[in-house]
C-alpha cells in the first residue's frame, strides 16, 4: 500500500495530539519530524508517546519535547538508508537495529520514502482471542436495563456489545469470549455463534458472579495465546493493536490500559516539613492514572487465577506485583467512556456520530 508522506510528516512545533491523532489515521504507528525543507529531524513512534504521557507529559505539548527526550537514547539519530539502497541492504538495516520503520531519504536528507518491516517479512504475530466481561447486573442504569444487560443497551444504532467486537475485529481479533450472567439470552440470541459478524464467538457462563478476573478460569480449553479482556460497558477508540506491540514490547506478563484523570483541588494545599511551611500551592490539579477496564494477560497468568471463586482484576494485579511478574501500565489518549451511569450513557450517545461508531 503507497504510504502517503504527506500525512506522516510533522514539524519540531506540532502538538503531540495532533501527531498523534496522524499516527492513527495512517495506521503506520509513526511520525516524521521534518524541518521547513523535509528534511528528517528524527521519528516519534506511538509507544514514545504513550511512555512520554506516563511520564506526564502533556498532549498539548510539542512534538520537540519529545526528540529531547528520544535525544537521550540509543535511538537519538534516526536509522536511514539512501533512496536508492537497495532490498538487501534495507533488511540488513532491519536486522541490525530495534526498528520496525525505516526513512529513505535523497542526498540533502530530506525524506522521498517509507519502508517497514512488514515489507519484508509478513506479520506472524499471533493476535490475542478477547474477552468482553459482560456478565454484570448493570443496576446503577436501571430502568435501562431491566430487560436487557448493559452490553447491549444501544449506543447509536447498534448495542453497545457489538460496537466492541467490531473493534476487536478491526484489530485481527477473530475469536473473542463473552462471559454472561445477567439477562445472558439477550446476548446469546443476538451474536449466536458470532458467525453473522465475522467472528468467533464463545461464551463463558457464570452461574454466579465470579469478578472480573475469576471468570476467566472458566474458558473452555487451553489458553495459548494473550488475553485482552475489556469491560463490556467501556466505549472507547483504543488502538488495541498498539497494545498488544506495547506489551511485547516490554515484556509484560500483564497490561494495563490506564487513564488520566485530574482532580481541582479547591483549597490552598500547604507544603510542611514538621511543623514548619515550606510552600503553598493554590487549588493545585493532581493528576491520577486510573484503571481503564482493559487488560493483556499472557497465557501464564492463568495459573494466578483460583477456579471457581469471585476474583477481581485488582487482585489479580496485586497477586503479580507481589510475585515479581511484569505488570505495565498503557495509557490510553483516545477517547475512552466508561458508561456507568446514566449520564454516561446520555454522553455516550451524544458522542457515538461524532467519533465514529456509527
Amino acid at each position: 500500500m503507497p504510504i502517503d508522506l504527506k500525512n506522516l510528516c510533522v514539524i519540531t512545533s506540532t502538538p503531540i495530539r495532533e501527531a498523534m491523532s496522524q499516527m492513527g489515521d495512517s495506521r503506520i504507528g509513526l511520525v516524521l519530524v521534518v524541518d521547513g525543507r523535509r528534511r528528517l529531524l528524527g521519528t516519534i513512534t506511538d509507544g514514545d508517546v504513550r511512555r512520554a504521557i506516563l511520564d506526564n507529559i502533556g498532549l498539548d505539548d510539542v512534538v520537540e519535547v519529545l526528540l529531547a527526550r528520544k535525544s537521550r537514547t540509543d535511538l537519538a539519530k534516526p536509522v536511514t538508508a539512501p533512496e536508492d539502497s537497495g532490498r538487501n541492504a534495507q533488511l540488513s538495516l532491519f536486522q541490525q537495529f530495534p526498528i520496525s520503520h525505516l526513512p529513505l531519504v535523497d542526498k540533502d536528507q530530506r525524506v522521498v520514502d517509507l519502508v517497514t518491516i512488514r515489507d519484508f517479512v509478513p506479520d506472524d504475530t499471533v493476535p490475542p482471542q478477547a474477552v468482553i466481561m459482560a456478565g454484570g447486573m448493570g443496576t446503577r442504569l436501571r430502568p435501562l436495563t431491566d430487560d436487557l444487560p448493559k452490553p447491549m443497551l444501544p449506543v447509536g444504532d447498534r448495542p453497545l456489545m457489538e460496537l466492541i467486537i467490531n473493534q476487536l475485529k478491526q484489530a485481527g481479533i477473530n475469536r473473542v469470549h463473552l462471559t454472561t450472567h445477567y439477562k445472558k439470552e439477550a446476548i446469546v440470541d443476538h451474536f449466536g455463534n458470532g458467525e453473522h459478524f465475522g467472528m468467533d464467538v464463545r461464551y463463558v457462563e457464570e452461574d454466579q458472579p465470579l469478578g472480573t478476573a475469576g471468570a476467566l478460569s472458566r474458558i473452555d480449553g487451553p489458553v495459548n495465546e494473550p488475553l485482552l479482556v475489556i469491560n463490556g460497558d467501556i466505549l472507547t477508540r483504543v488502538n488495541f493493536r498498539a497494545m498488544h506491540q506495547f506489551h511485547q514490547e516490554h515484556g509484560a506478563d500483564m497490561t494495563v490500559a490506564v487513564r488520566q484523570h485530574e482532580t481541582q483541588i479547591p483549597y490552598g494545599v500547604v507544603e510542611n516539613e514538621g511543623a514548619y511551611v515550606t510552600g503553598i500551592s493554590e487549588k493545585p490539579t493532581i493528576i491520577h492514572l486510573i484503571n481503564a477496564g482493559i487488560y493483556l494477560l499472557e497465557p501464564t497468568v492463568m495459573d494466578f487465577i483460583p477456579k471457581e471463586e469471585s476474583y477481581d482484576m485488582p487482585d489479580l494485579i496485586t497477586h503479580l506485583v507481589a510475585e515479581g511478574r511484569k505488570v505495565v501500565s498503557f495509557p490510553i489518549p483516545e477517547y475512552w467512556l466508561d458508561i456507568g451511569q446514566l449520564a454516561d450513557y446520555q454522553a455516550a450517545q451524544a458522542d457515538a456520530g461524532k467519533e465514529g461508531f456509527n
